[in-house]
């Protein structure tokens, strides 16, 4: 009679580690977030801009007292500039607040990732201008 020798982790003649099948579904996981990343990174690239443009109006005018159509005019050369895509001049809100002006831009931008599926990033950035 033959007996199989047990060990502690199953019979003996068991190999352990990763198959072939482990590497394909790591790979196809892996590879979906690489391919997400590589759609989100345009967004992100976007915002930047965005940021840019509303930081170097604060930059521009803080203290300086500007008016309304001074920054919009600024928002609108920025924008030119910087070619932001996606939201334009006119959707960045100049409202009068105390002590001066708040310029926001808050917007969603939709990307699609795969088939139906698609990713939604909401960007909100604001600062108030003094007078």
């Amino acid at each position: 009679m033959v007996r199989s020798r047990k060990t502690r982790y199953g019979m003996a003649g068991r190999q352990k580690g990763a198959t072939l099948l482990g590497y394909i579904i790591l790979a196809l996981f892996l590879g979906l977030f690489v391919f997400g990343t590589l759609r989100l990174a345009p967004v992100y690239l976007n915002y930047t801009k965005v940021v840019g443009v509303v930081d170097g109006v604060f930059d521009e005018f803080d203290g300086q007292a500007p008016t309304r159509s001074a920054i919009r005019s600024s928002i609108s050369r920025r924008f030119d500039v910087e070619s932001v895509s996606v939201i334009t001049f006119r959707d960045v809100t100049v409202t009068q607040v105390d002590g001066g002006f708040e310029v926001a831009a808050v917007y969603d931008h939709t990307t699609p990732f795969i088939g139906n599926i698609s990713f939604t990033v909401h960007f909100d950035k604001s600062r108030v201008v003094r007078r």
